[in-house]
């Protein structure tokens, strides 16, 4: 039985990662893993993940203004996703997760600090169809290796230049298809065990992540194009920056 104290915590903790999700369109599984950790062990913190994570990332995915459209751009990609993630999964429980990590930390720092830099790259139309495929493949067995699902897909969505609703909602698009593919893939390489979860816990988080993520959903329509440009790479930045500090303590 929890306590008050950590009841309170635990739902402070889910209105920050759902705010952060709602501003950049990402990050609440990292913030929240790495905040519960504090008060308990991570198979109880993912099991209170589970249905925030997965609602934020269907909402996020349906209520943009063009998911037909992205569906249509991008199902290649998100195909890619689904192979890699199923053929990969294996590498998420192998012996070599921690350099994986710190990679993808290391590579997402660097991209962030580029594109605060403003130096960034373009995709051009031209070139789509035969790199929406490679980016998905590589993002799933990358996704397979760490569970994290950010390289290169966040950098390939940003060099297509879509609005600032369009990239949010594609990465709404990214995240729903790479957790049930890693999922799927989890179960079939063996690695899922069947214990039973909280899921009345996870329900009860889902709340004030949602709380958190329409606060955020608030901000970011007030922001400029500019400044949401800066807040988006910080957050890359910062999500990079964790992942390196947290496999190296």
């Amino acid at each position: 039985m929890l306590s008050a104290g950590v009841i309170a915590w635990i739902g402070a903790v889910f209105l920050a990662a759902g705010f952060v999700k709602g501003v950049v369109g990402m990050g609440l599984p990292t913030v929240a893993m790495g905040l519960l950790a504090v008060t308990m062990p991570p198979a109880q913190a993912a099991a209170l993940l589970l249905i925030p994570s997965l609602v934020t990332n269907l909402w996020q995915l349906f209520i943009g203004p063009s998911f037909g459209g992205l569906c249509k751009r991008l199902w290649t990609m998100m195909a890619g996703v689904v192979l890699g993630t199923v053929t990969g999964a294996g590498l998420l429980t192998g012996a070599h997760t921690g350099i994986a990590s710190v990679g993808l930390g290391a590579a997402l720092v660097l991209y962030a600090i580029l594109g605060l830099l403003k130096l960034g790259f373009t995709t051009p139309a031209r070139h789509e169809a035969l790199m929406s495929p490679l980016v998905g493949v590589a993002t799933g067995l990358v996704t397979g290796a760490t569970g994290v699902f950010v390289i290169p897909a966040v950098p390939y969505l940003q060099s297509l230049r879509l609005g600032r609703e369009d990239l949010i909602q594609a990465l709404g698009l990214s995240f729903t298809v790479s957790t049930a593919a890693l999922a799927l893939g989890l179960f079939k390489a063996g690695a899922l065990a069947s214990p039973t979860t909280q899921l009345a816990g996870s329900v009860l988080a889902l709340l004030p992540a949602l709380a958190g993520m329409f606060a955020g959903q608030a901000l970011r329509q007030a922001m400029s194009a500019e400044t949401f440009r800066k807040v988006f790479f910080a957050g890359l930045l910062m999500l990079g920056v964790y992942l390196v500090v947290e496999t190296a303590l």
